[in-house]
């Protein structure tokens, strides 16, 4: 029903953001792996999105690549996987890592993501791999090059990547861990969830 929207980015509080489309606030949640690509609030945007209609509510969700768009609709079309996991699974992976995952039946890698343990994790790798086999001849997604802020990080930005990280299942304890682990001063939210999601995975 909603396929793309282009507007100005509102608000940001991790996982979740706001675009203003021509005066109409919509919200979304977005994988990790989109939120580092996103310009500063205020600046325009567009992004691919995915509408999941339930008895309760309407939720939307936005990806900065229409391939991050095409993988989530792959994952919630698999047995037991909802729009939760798979954006666990797509923020604490690139594409072409949960690619490369599937293709060596990786186990190890995959229960290190909240909400995955060992039969699922084997049980989405043989599900995934003929589903995959057409992904090995798509373009890949660009290194992402992330540059820190200047200055000391703000308490907002620590309590941002900890909401964030919690969002996405890991138990507060362990997102409290990460995100103390960082010992670099002045990163931006999505820097430290990015360097808190390599630790843990």
């Amino acid at each position: 029903m909603i396929g793309r929207l282009r507007g100005n980015l509102a608000e940001k509080q991790p996982p979740h953001l706001i675009l203003d489309v021509n005066g109409v606030g919509y919200e979304l949640e977005v994988p990790m792996t989109t939120l580092y690509r996103l310009p500063s609030v205020g600046e325009p945007v567009t992004l691919h999105t995915h509408l999941v209609v339930r008895e309760d509510a309407h939720l939307l969700y936005g990806f900065f690549e229409k391939r991050e768009r095409e993988l989530f609709r792959e994952l919630i079309r698999l047995n037991g996987v909802g729009p939760k996991l798979a954006l666990a699974l797509m923020s604490g992976l690139e594409v072409d890592e949960l690619v490369r995952c599937v293709q060596a039946q990786d186990t190890s890698t995959l229960v290190k993501i909240p909400g995955v343990g060992k039969k699922t994790a084997e049980r989405l790798l043989v599900e995934l791999k003929d589903r995959f086999k057409a992904w090995e001849s798509m373009p890949t997604i660009a290194t992402l090059v992330v540059e820190p802020r200047v200055g000391a990080a703000a308490p907002s930005a620590e309590n941002d990547a900890l909401a964030a990280l919690v969002a996405l299942g890991f138990k507060p304890q362990e997102a409290s861990r990460a995100v103390s682990a960082i010992r670099e001063e002045g990163l931006s939210s999505e820097e430290m969830i990015r360097r808190a999601l390599k630790g843990m995975v």
